[in-house]
């Protein structure tokens, strides 16, 4: 049964990838406009996500940031159906990273890089970073596909530039793995989405809200002795994205444990604010703000 769903489907999704970019756009706003006037998907929870986190904010800008999510949510839909077929030439057009050559010079030292980042801007684009950088290896984690068919062609799209992807609850295997083995290693990692409950250890504000933050890139960081970055997804124009990379430190075991994890967030918070119409407020960021344990008080 999934290979019959699979061939079904996947020849309309590689069509569909195939498609010039201004008439996946032309598809984009046909899609906005159905979503956002009529469907309204999600709608309630991202005016809700905004009213909490831009409280001094009136109802008409809540509005605009929110009209210019939904807008740039269906562009990045449309953007990672492209992944599919994109080639090296137009990814390299679209995708400018402003200093590559920080990731060049930290990788000298022999250390690997734990590269952190948040769902701001597209970072599915992210995995054209190899194009620029061939050495070490880059690392990135995927969520399991159901349909064992399809999850090969994720595997191959998102690995086609370079990059070696293993499953998300592999991570930590994953690196293991590498670091027993000496092979140095740059870990794409997103951590800006709220864990389980039963994995929330550290509370902490983010976007003056109290809520479970995930301390894995930390903790990684520091088992593992990684140069710990930020990387930044700005959106420059339609379908043009600039990734900035800062260095947070090279030494993580010299800071206290959660101080990375509330650097982390620091700088979360400023890159929402400069851009906040390019952030994923689709997912329920603050559910658990009504249940902050009594020491995170």
């Amino acid at each position: 049964m999934q290979f019959i769903i699979f061939t079904l489907i996947y020849p309309f999704i590689w069509l569909f990838s195939k498609l010039p970019m201004r008439v996946l756009y032309f598809i984009s706003d046909g899609l906005f406009l159905l979503n956002y006037y009529i469907i309204g998907y999600r709608k309630k929870v991202v005016l809700e996500n905004l009213r909490l986190a831009f409280p001094e904010k009136s109802d008409e800008e809540i509005t605009k940031i929110s009209k210019g999510f939904f807008k740039h949510l269906t562009d990045f839909l449309v953007e990672t159906m492209k992944s599919f077929t994109i080639s090296e030439k137009e990814i390299s057009k679209r995708m400018k990273y402003k200093n590559i050559s920080l990731l060049k010079k930290l990788s000298e030292n022999g250390k690997s890089i734990a590269l952190v980042g948040i769902h701001q801007g597209n970072w599915e684009w992210l995995t054209g970073l190899p194009l620029k950088i061939k050495d070490p290896a880059f690392f990135a984690a995927y969520t399991k596909v159901e349909n064992k068919h399809f999850e090969k062609v994720v595997k191959m799209s998102r690995s086609k530039f370079g990059g070696t992807l293993y499953r998300s609850t592999d991570t930590i295997r994953q690196i293991h793995r590498n670091f027993v083995n000496k092979k140095q290693g740059i870990y794409i990692l997103l951590s800006d989405q709220s864990p389980q409950m039963s994995k929330a250890h550290y509370w902490a504000p983010f976007m003056g809200i109290k809520v479970p933050v995930h301390t894995g890139a930390e903790a990684l960081s520091k088992r593992y002795d990684m140069s710990f970055v930020y990387w930044t997804s700005r959106r420059v124009k339609r379908g043009h994205y600039e990734v900035e990379f800062e260095l947070v430190t090279e030494t993580p075991k010299d800071y206290k444990d959660y101080e990375l994890t509330d650097k982390f967030l620091e700088i979360t918070e400023r890159n929402i604010r400069n851009q906040p119409e390019v952030y994923l407020w689709s997912h329920k960021r603050f559910k658990h703000r009504n249940k902050v344990p009594k020491e995170f008080l």
